[in-house]
């Protein structure tokens, strides 16, 4: 017999899961990678081949060099239906207007991107004033600029700031420079568009430039080219689907935990009346079956409920994420089917894993419970709860060991994850049992209140222990989730920091400033050692994977070893990075000195180096050291990201000069603040739902406990001391949940913190946001409040008089 009553709070907590899940997988549908606005014309990509390296890593695919640049494009432009084969050559160049770099605000990638002229064709940009460039010193800019043809405009480039003249102006962000001279400034290729003929068939086009390519590169057309987004795009899109993902998860993983709690609880409110079914000749498996009934039909209602919030909040949904920076400008939300059907049947689903528990101790209520008066618990928990309880708490434990002696932070997020996971479920199951000792521990909360009161507090926590857990899980889950990730991000960013900085010996770092790193001119100012990073990929047939990327930096070998402190060579000497022909490596290379070592640089060509060094993997912030030289000649547009100053200087233009602890703690700002943004939200989900879960059930328990306060009024207690009396519980039971969900989060970052000091190699100090913490138990504990005192304040109005013949606790 379905009671609405019942029901309401089991509906609420399914229809927000469910639109979250609805809300997190429509959005997650519609986060497909974009075709670049600079190929949007090319019906065609040949791409050059991909990188061996994981889908995060975010890389770019090997190059082409010049020479098989000019073949393919030439084999290209012949096939019939080819309009154009034009090379996509892209550098950094960014425009000074009033002094300042133009495109600062970090969000599209192509602001402050070099082009040649011929590219303008690939996105179909249009000469809205003046001509286009075709000598050295002439540029086209982006009429958003706000100048004119014939104006001089100066570009900030790798090698410095140039002088150019704007001869004309295009309706898109980038700069686009001669042919001849983008051919100088980046002579690697990494994508050729194809121009097609009216009428052209691209599909048949590309069947034919596919035999042309073979396996060194591949043919996009369609959607399919979105795989040519820019890198910050495709990084940012990777975090939201990572934020989405979770969100997804958490909603459904809370749902079921506290969707489980209501229907454990409505089952004990419903001891009497299941005993009189039981009376009347229902089997227990008819029981069971009733229940789970009344599951589907809440699961089902809730689902549909959900599924129709969320779908009308994903648009808004997708908008904030754009703004906070967790998905891309290009983000688009569209509805597909199949997060519709998954919503649809993520209700039922929830609620039925959810009451089985419940099920099993409804089917266990004997007849006798109907003759009942009181509804005492009589067998708070039983041997096999109290078996999985320790269970659960034993591969906790297990688990933060893991998560101390984890060798990778991520690795060790996930056991800490995990561990957090078991120990809240163990302490849910145990609760029952430890509600009387810790209500014996905290009896100066209940001591004010006065005597009788303060005895009713004491003994309705611990004696109603399965109402006290119902309402206490979600608190500790809130509570344990929040200490747990908010603490971890915290005192990780701070471990990372502090080891960072302890790696560098110097008093100050000129990094880049509104630019995405400094030219040459800007480091030879600042007289100090610099980091100039590139991409190479290791072309060893003998080392797979093929292609595999690596972080290069070039440096001056004497500045860089003054300038790292965690320098350890092992064989060979780091003064040998000299010349054309050097590398240096790390250990996990599996190389010794004079070893050849062949890599494929920037612009496409394969060289062959020979190692002269072999350094710890912890040695150095890449992957191996060159000439700075050897860099340069390679990468013409490569930047360099850091230098290191004894003194403090007056920074060039395009930097800015920070002591070493800012740049440590900065040196991972955008990343650190996507990554805290995710953190609150998860958050504020899970303390969106502890808290809605927490007043849902007060709510429900206030129902029936009506008769009793009743009672306590008739022995003499006044209306304010009674709202008092179930405040005061509610608020200990919220207590009591923060406590145990402090607990599990404290061993879980316990042990994140020794694994951090194990990698860092520096002592880490334990950071918790206090005021994250203070949130999530004040809303907990207000909405308990609220729930517990509002409807007692209702029921005890003055109205006709009632006999209380009949109560039921």
């Amino acid at each position: 017999m379905l009671s609405i009553r019942r029901s309401v709070s089991a509906f609420v907590a399914v229809a927000i899961g469910v639109t979250l899940v609805a809300a997190a997988t429509l959005l997650l549908a519609s986060g497909r990678p974009q075709v670049p606005d600079r190929l949007a014309r090319a019906a065609v990509v040949v791409q050059s081949p991909e990188a061996g390296a994981s889908p995060d890593s975010f890389v770019p695919t090997r190059p082409w060099s010049a020479t098989t640049t000019a073949k393919l494009v030439g084999r290209l432009a012949a096939l019939p239906g080819v309009a154009a084969a034009v090379p996509d050559r892209t550098f950094y160049a960014q425009p000074l207007v009033d002094g300042r770099p133009a495109g600062t605000d970090g969000r599209r990638e192509d602001a402050h991107q070099g082009h040649g002229w011929a590219s303008a064709r690939l996105g179909g940009l249009r000469l809205t004033a003046g001509e286009p460039p075709r000598r050295p010193g002439e540029v086209v800019v982006d009429r958003a600029l706000g100048l004119r043809p014939g104006v001089p405009v100066t570009l900030l480039t790798a090698a410095g700031p140039q002088p150019y003249t704007v001869t004309g102006l295009v309706d898109g962000p980038g700069v686009h420079v001669a042919d001849e001279v983008a051919a100088t400034l980046a002579p690697g290729v990494r994508a050729i568009g194809l121009v097609l003929a009216a009428g052209a068939d691209p599909e048949r086009v590309a069947t034919a430039a596919r035999g042309i390519v073979g396996a060194d590169g591949s043919v996009l057309t369609g959607d399919a080219r979105g795989a040519l987004e820019p890198r910050n795009d495709a990084r940012t899109r990777w975090i939201g689907m990572q934020v989405l993902t979770a969100t997804a998860a958490l909603a459904g993983f809370v749902t079921v935990f506290v969707v489980a709690s209501t229907f454990a609880f409505t089952v004990a409110q419903r001891r009497r009346e299941l005993g009189l079914l039981r009376a009347v000749g229902a089997t227990g498996r008819q029981v069971r079956r009733m229940v789970y009934g009344e599951a589907l039909v809440v699961g089902a209602a809730g689902g549909i409920a959900g599924l129709l919030v969320g779908g009308g909040l994903a648009p808004l949904l997708g908008r904030l994420l754009v703004d906070t920076g967790f998905e891309p400008s290009t983000f688009k939300v569209g509805y597909e089917h199949w997060p519709v059907a998954l919503s649809l049947v993520a209700g039922p689903v929830i609620s039925l894993l959810a009451v089985w528990s419940a099920s099993r101790r409804a089917a266990r209520v004997r007849p006798l419970e109907a003759l009942r008066d009181a509804a005492v618990e009589q067998r708070p928990i039983g041997r096999l709860r109290i078996a999985t309880g320790a269970l659960l708490v034993a591969v906790g434990g297990a688990l933060s060991v893991g998560t101390a002696t984890a060798g990778e932070a991520r690795v060790a997020a996930q056991y800490a994850l995990y561990a957090v996971m078991a120990l809240v479920a163990g302490a849910t199951v145990l609760a029952p049992a430890v509600v009387g000792p810790l209500v014996r521990m905290l009896r100066w909360p209940v001591r004010r209140p006065g005597g009788a009161i303060g005895m009713l507090v004491r003994a309705g926590v611990s004696t109603a222990t399965r109402r006290t857990a119902s309402i206490a899980a979600p608190v500790l889950l809130t509570v344990a989730f929040a200490v747990l990730v908010a603490g971890m991000v915290r005192t990780t960013t701070a471990a990372y920091a502090a080891g960072r900085a302890d790696n560098v010996n110097a008093g100050w770092i000129v990094v880049p400033d509104r630019a995405p790193g400094l030219s040459d001119q800007a480091v030879a100012a600042t007289r100090g050692t610099a980091l100039l990073p590139t991409t190479v990929y290791e072309s060893d047939p003998n080392s797979p994977p093929a292609n595999r990327p690596l972080t290069a930096l070039g440096v001056d070998p004497a500045g860089f070893a003054a300038a790292n402190r965690a320098l350890t060579v092992v064989a060979g000497s780091l003064n040998d990075l000299s010349g054309d022909d050097t590398v240096v490596l790390p250990a996990s290379a599996n190389r010794q000195p004079a070893e050849p070592y062949a890599l494929v640089f920037a612009d496409g060509e394969s060289v062959s180096l020979r190692v002269v060094a072999v350094v710890t993997d912890d040695s150095i912030p890449g992957d191996l050291l060159l000439p700075r030289s050897v860099v340069r000649a390679h990468d013409p547009s490569a930047l360099t990201s850091t230098v290191y100053v004894e003194d403090r200087i007056d920074p060039p233009i395009g930097a800015r000069i920070v002591d070493v602890p800012g740049w440590a703690a900065e040196a991972d700002r955008a990343e650190d603040r996507l990554v805290w943004l995710f953190t609150l939200l998860l958050i504020g989900v899970s303390a969106g739902y502890g808290a809605v879960a927490v007043a849902n059930t007060l709510l429900m328990a206030a129902a029936g406990r009506v008769a009793d306060l009743r009672l306590i009024r008739l022995a003499g207690a006044t209306r304010r001391q009674v709202i008092w009396l179930v405040t005061a519980e509610s608020a200990l039971v919220v207590l009591i949940g923060a406590l145990l969900g402090g607990a599990v989060a404290f061993v879980g970052l316990l042990s994140i913190r020794a694994g951090l000091a194990e990698q860092a190699g520096v002592p880490v100090d334990l950071v918790l946001p206090w005021s994250v913490v203070g949130g999530v138990v004040g809303l907990c504990l207000l909405l308990a409040v609220l729930a517990s005192a509002l409807p007692t304040w209702r029921s005890l109005r003055p109205g006709p008089a009632r006999s209380p013949v009949g109560i039921v606790g």
